[in-house]
């Protein structure tokens, strides 16, 4: 098969799928990984195509390295995210040792816990004055504040939570990907959560509809470490990828 025939073949694939992975093109293309890893870094550098870890995307898809504050998040799809955080606050349960991100989404089911009896440990520390006026038992990881986002990330942050044992975390994300799975723009940031999510029994995404095909920098988990709690699906291809429940 001719390089150019390969080509048109892998672009049809990505825009008709919007994402792809290697291995679903070597199988279209009856070739090895080897010559589908140089082709789409060829069509990338072309500009014809998103290529990602493990695969490509439509160029579509939308790709962003730049981090909103805390403002500009808490003012995007707030009927949605109300909605999400008080689903995933009813399933903490009495006696859970929970894990909460740091994240807009993540801070509105503070408001909606129903039971006392449940211990957190959080990376945000707007998180755990919330938590600790309302009477919880809270645990604040050390590290370096981020400021935009009001998380705490770093190696300490790191360290601190490969040695606890969730068994819940609730986790926000900026981007999901058939491909590149969970993303956030800060490498650090993807430390944390990736840590959190390991150290967990059941692993929940807190995400709107406006983060599905988006993808950030750095990835922090593939899309089958974790149940998505969202409004609703804008693709379903996500539910055939993943575990995902729809409040909206």
């Amino acid at each position: 098969m001719l390089t150019e025939e390969r080509h048109s073949m892998i672009i049809k694939a990505v825009n008709d799928r919007r994402s792809v992975t290697v291995t679903e093109l070597c199988e279209i293309l009856g070739v090895s990984s080897s010559t589908v890893k140089r082709d789409l870094i060829n069509l990338a550098n072309e500009g014809r195509i998103i290529k990602v870890r493990g695969g490509a995307m439509s160029i579509s898809e939308s790709f962003s390295s730049v981090e909103k504050n805390v403002e500009e998040k808490a003012s995007i799809c707030t009927v949605e995210k109300e909605a999400i955080a008080e689903y995933a606050a009813r399933l903490i349960e009495k006696g859970d040792f929970v894990f909460l991100d740091a994240g807009t989404t993540t801070e509105k089911m503070i408001d909606h816990l129903k039971v006392k009896d449940v211990t957190f440990v959080t990376n945000g520390f707007i998180h755990a004055k919330k938590l600790a006026a309302r009477g919880f038992k809270v645990f604040i990881t050390g590290g370096e504040i981020k400021s935009s986002t009001e998380a705490i990330v770093g190696a300490e942050c790191v360290l601190t939570l490969k040695n606890y044992n969730f068994n819940k975390c609730f986790m926000g994300t900026n981007g999901i990907s058939l491909t590149a799975g969970f993303t956030t723009p800060d490498v650090n940031e993807a430390k944390v959560k990736s840590a959190a999510i390991e150290s967990s029994r059941e692993a929940y995404i807190l995400a709107d509809h406006s983060k599905f095909d988006e993808v950030s920098s750095a990835t922090f988990a593939q899309l089958g470490k974790a149940i998505i709690i969202t409004d609703t699906v804008p693709n379903k291809k996500y539910k055939e990828a993943s575990r995902i429940t729809e409040v909206g």
